[in-house]
């Protein structure tokens, strides 16, 4: 989040550098009376095609034009025999609800301050990556309800196992945030007034993270497994029960 929020202020002194340089490197054009005024844009811009697909509505945070509704869990088969990798068709991701999140099976509503874009590349590699898992299920002599089960409890419950795992390390995370925020002022007092401001964010967030991104990492892997060993385990349901 510090480096993105970094981007507008680097451009912007890039471009007040272009602006003062340009009156004094670019030469005026000598122009005729009688000669054409140069018009822009001139013409359409090159190579712009239109793009068409599915419509998706504005409050699904997706773009997987190829997703598939969540199926229904009123079925599951017996694990069955399994066998080594073979060749199977592709599982189409599944598609969030309105104004979800969905990792697996865990659901929660999308925050208003996160941005449109990062909400949908966030739903699109969840969904992506439960596909992923449920085609190697799959590919393995699995049925699709036991394979779309295992793969949904276990992205799901790796979810929320890095949530608890980042969060059972706050407190080592804000001393951690505190003293690269510190040493971030130290580097940044070099290069005021810019280093004074983003020297100790990025110091805060760089601290934070060295402690936040393996608790949630370790976490995660907890999660994971307990997921599909639950799902593994879980007893067959016949249609109607």
């Amino acid at each position: 989040m510090v480096a993105a929020g970094a981007v507008p202020l680097v451009l912007a002194i890039v471009g007040q550098g272009a602006a003062n340089a340009a009156p004094a490197e670019v030469a005026p054009v000598a122009q005729h009376d009688d000669a054409p005024k140069p018009q822009w844009p001139a013409a359409d811009s090159p190579n712009v095609s239109p793009y068409e697909g599915l419509h998706i509505p504005g409050d699904t945070k997706s773009s997987i034009q190829w997703s598939r509704q969540a199926p229904d869990k009123s079925y599951l088969a017996p694990v069955g025999v399994l066998h080594p990798p073979a060749p199977v068709p592709a599982v189409p991701p599944i598609a969030p609800p309105p104004g979800m999140f969905r990792f697996g099976d865990v659901q929660v509503p999308a925050p208003d301050w996160i941005d449109k874009e990062q909400a949908i590349q966030i739903n699109d590699n969840a969904a992506q990556v439960e596909a992923n898992l449920a085609t190697f299920l799959d590919s393995i002599g699995m049925e699709r309800s036991r394979s779309d089960r295992i793969a949904g409890q276990t992205i799901g419950t790796a979810a929320m196992g890095a949530v608890a795992g980042a969060a059972t390390a706050a407190p080592i995370e804000l001393t951690s945030a505190a003293v690269g925020g510190v040493l971030g002022l130290v580097v940044g007092a070099g290069f005021v007034p810019v280093g004074l401001v983003a020297g100790p964010a990025l110091g805060a967030a760089v601290g934070a993270a060295v402690i936040a991104v393996p608790a949630a990492a370790a976490g995660a892997a907890v999660g994971a497994v307990v997921g599909a060993v639950n799902s593994f385990n879980a007893p067959p349901r016949v249609v109607g029960d």
